[in-house]
């Protein structure tokens, strides 16, 4: 059933500083107005179609954009990025608006999901001096691959499980780039192909829930 969350326009102001302070972000307002326009759109659209599984407010915008900002401070200037099963937009959208010198392609194979994020995007008007470019692909990510399609970082979260998503991530993505896996409790995946380069342990600062973000790349003279 869609749920009942209310959208807030700038009710959500206070909580996305929240959020961006807890986890050492810098307060960006441009970030945070086009953060406001998503998540209350993303409020109003869910209260017709199932967007979210957010309860509250606060688990809303943790849900959105806690694990972007992690992975924000991670990606090299300029970098492409594919976000496979964004769903509403997480955590690639995020990471669009955070970043907007990042080139994100947002995967979604739902048509209402797609509709969502395009009418998002289309919200935004033109895009602000130094960005690259947000897309929308409606597939999935193996149809990005085997189109032969490549990035510099690929993301996804909860789309695949850990393994499985690290083996498709991995397709998708030029030499030397990397692939991000987000975990909650689960254990990280391992494969003799892949080394982890990167790892951050953090706390979801409205809800508390605990999280792991970790940067695969592949081990030297693997192919």
């Amino acid at each position: 059933m869609p749920g009942a969350l209310a959208p807030l326009g700038e009710g959500f102001r206070p909580l996305i500083s929240a959020v961006l302070r807890g986890l050492g972000a810098p307060e960006d307002e441009r970030a945070i107005a086009s953060i406001i326009t998503w998540l209350d759109l993303l409020a109003r659209w869910n209260q017709k179609i199932d967007l979210t599984a957010a309860r509250s407010a606060g688990e809303l915008v943790d849900l959105m954009l806690a694990d972007a900002i992690v992975l924000a401070r991670h990606e090299s200037r300029g970098a492409a990025v594919v976000d496979v099963g964004s769903g509403a937009g997480a955590p690639g959208l995020a990471l669009g608006l955070l970043r907007p010198d990042l080139a994100v392609s947002l995967v979604e194979p739902l048509a209402k999901r797609v509709s969502f994020l395009r009418t998002v995007l289309g919200h935004f008007g033109a895009p602000p001096a130094g960005a690259v470019m947000l897309r929308v692909v409606r597939g999935k990510g193996e149809d990005l691959a085997t189109r032969g399609e490549v990035f510099d970082t690929a993301v996804a979260r909860a789309t695949l499980p850990p393994a499985a998503w690290l083996e498709l991530g991995g397709r998708m993505v030029r030499p030397g780039g990397g692939v991000w896996v987000l975990l909650a409790r689960e254990a990280a995946p391992e494969a003799k192909e892949w080394k982890i380069e990167t790892e951050e342990r953090y706390i979801w600062p409205l809800t508390g829930v605990e999280r792991r973000a970790l940067r695969y790349r592949r081990a030297s003279g693997s192919s």
